[in-house]
Order: structure tokens, then sequence, then C-alpha cells
């Protein structure tokens, strides 16, 4: 058994379910500015029993790189100190406002609401950010940070998509009416995004472009980018004809979404392969001992079950429309 691909793909499936599962409360939390107050505590309400435990694959992905990867987990943590630093202070800060906008009043709930937009932003563009200088290799340079910064604002595009067509499954009325719209918004600002990442991406990193460019394998990777544009499609007219009163689920829009995540971090895996870091860093030069392995995959096949169990369990438990007061 090839140990150290099998973690990197227990890390891979940690941060893809961390950033969809996170990704749409993030998205939440961006889109709390743009709704009444009534309206902010059927969102709170929404992702409420689910927001502090979807942290835990974000844990999950570290801990893995630090244990299977040390070698790459000292080089990635010491290059992206600072948009770690972010995003841990921009989490801390929604879940003190989180639990602070319960018990305040007034203005001080209004001030406590625009934290929790404020970490959301923060968290959510540090993330990208992180991504950018991940898939440049670290390197150094005024166009390398640009491209990151590029990055960051179409995660913060993606997670808004997310949270939109989340509050289309668990919101209905005027609500779901609104997150309708910002689900069309969010798409296009991903579609954006994506565009201008994937314009970019062959131009800063010379083994992306090789990966990307090796004929006839494109011919082959040209299925990735087709299936993500069926993905847009099916949200747009999801919520278009949920929007005009029928012809679709209310689950829709979110699967679709889900699918452009998850397609989009299937090109990335592909054009990253075999490297932790980029052209540092082969999975297998980075890997632990195999005796070192052995005993946490031990470990990770007894915990796993749990999380995934507690995970499915809690989504089985909290299904259906959410209502305001939960929260308040």
């Amino acid at each position: 058994m090839d140990l150290p691909l099998v973690f990197m793909a227990l890390m891979g499936a940690a941060v893809l379910a961390y950033v969809v599962l996170d990704g749409y409360d993030l998205g939440v939390g961006m889109l709390m500015p743009a709704a009444t107050p009534e309206e902010q505590s059927v969102m709170v309400s929404s992702i409420g029993p689910f927001w502090d435990a979807n942290e835990t694959w974000l844990v999950l992905g570290v801990g893995i790189l630090l244990v299977a990867f040390p070698a790459a987990h000292g080089v990635v943590l010491g290059a992206l100190y600072l948009p770690v630093v972010a995003m841990l202070v921009g989490l801390m800060f929604r879940g003190v406002a989180f639990e602070f906008r319960m018990k305040a009043q007034g203005w001080h709930r209004e001030l406590w609401n625009w934290l929790f937009w404020a970490g959301s932003f923060v968290a959510s563009f540090a993330q990208g950010l992180m991504l950018g200088r991940y898939i440049t290799g670290f390197e150094p340079g005024f166009g390398y940070l640009l491209f990151a910064m590029v990055v960051g604002a179409s995660v913060c595009g993606g997670y808004v998509l997310l949270g939109a067509t989340w509050l289309v499954l668990k919101t209905e009325g005027a609500l779901q009416a609104k997150a309708l719209a910002w689900s069309r918004w969010g798409l296009l600002w991903v579609a954006l995004g994506v565009g201008l990442v994937s314009l970019a991406t062959p131009l800063v990193s010379e083994t992306v472009r090789a990966k990307w460019f090796d004929f006839p394998g494109t011919l082959a990777l040209m299925a990735l980018p087709a299936a993500c544009v069926w993905a847009g499609f099916i949200v747009w007219r999801s919520t278009g004809r949920l929007a005009a009163g029928g012809g679709a689920r209310d689950w829709q829009p979110f699967a679709a979404a889900v699918a452009i995540f998850a397609i989009s971090f299937l090109g990335l895996a592909y054009s990253l392969f075999p490297y932790v870091v980029i052209d540092r860093l082969t999975i297998w030069e980075a890997a632990a001992h195999p005796s070192s392995l052995k005993v946490v995959l031990a470990g990770a096949l007894v915990v796993l079950p749990f999380i995934v169990a507690y995970t499915a369990i809690s989504y089985r438990v909290f299904r259906g429309k959410a209502r305001g007061g939960l929260y308040d």
C-alpha cells in the first residue's frame, strides 16, 4: 500500500469537506448585511447547528499535514504565517460574534452582526490568499501577490454562492427569493473569478502550464471545465425556475454549487500532483517514516467513521426549513 498517497487522498478529502461545509456558512455570514434583522435571525438559525462542527474538517486536514507530511507542514505554514493568523482571527471573530449577538439588543446586536460579517470575509479572503500563494510555490513578487489576491476574491465569491444556495435550500418566502437573486450574482462572481484565475495560473506556474498543455492529455482535461460550466448552468436554470414559481427542487442549486467546487478541486489536484509543495517537495519526499504512517492510519480509521457519522446524523436531525428565533 502506498501510504503517502493514501494520506494525501485523506487530506484532500478533509480539505474539500471543509471548503464545502464551512464555505456555505462563511458565505451566509458575508450575506448578513444584505438582509433585514428578521431575515438575519433565520439566516443564523440555518447554520447554527452546523457551523462550529464544520471546522472539524479544517483541524483534520491540518493535522494530517502535520503528522503525515511534516517536512511540507513546516514549509507551508512558515510561508503562510500571516494569512493563517488572519484566518484564525477571522474565525475567532465569527465565533464570538455568533454568541454575543444572541444576548445583545439594539445597536449592539447590529455591531455583532457586522463583526460576524467581517470575520466571515477575513477568513474567506485569507483562505483564498493562501491558495493563491500555494499555487505559485510561494514565489516573491508583486505579480504573484496580485494573483493570490484575485484567488482570494474568487474564493469569497464561491463561498457567497454556496451560502446563497444553502439559504435557497433552508429558507422560504421573501428570504428565499432574495437568496435566489444572491445565488445568481454569486454565480457570475464565480464565473469571472474562475475565468481570471484559469487564464493567469499557467502564467505564474510553469509546472501547471506543462500539465495543462501536455497534448493529448489536454483533451481529456477539457472534461473538467465542461463539467464545471454544466454545473453553473444547472445553478442558473434551477434558480430561475424557482424564482418563477416551480419546475425545480430547492436542493438543486446547492448541489450544483457543490459540484462546481468538487470539479475545481479535482482540477487543482491534477495540476499540482505529485507535489505537496509545488516544485519543492513531492508526496513521497515530504512523507513521514512508513512506521509512523501505519500508526497514524490505524488511528484515522478509528476516528474518521465517528466524524462522518456525527456529521451525517447532525444534518439528518436538523433537516428542513430554518426558522427565526432559535439563536436570539
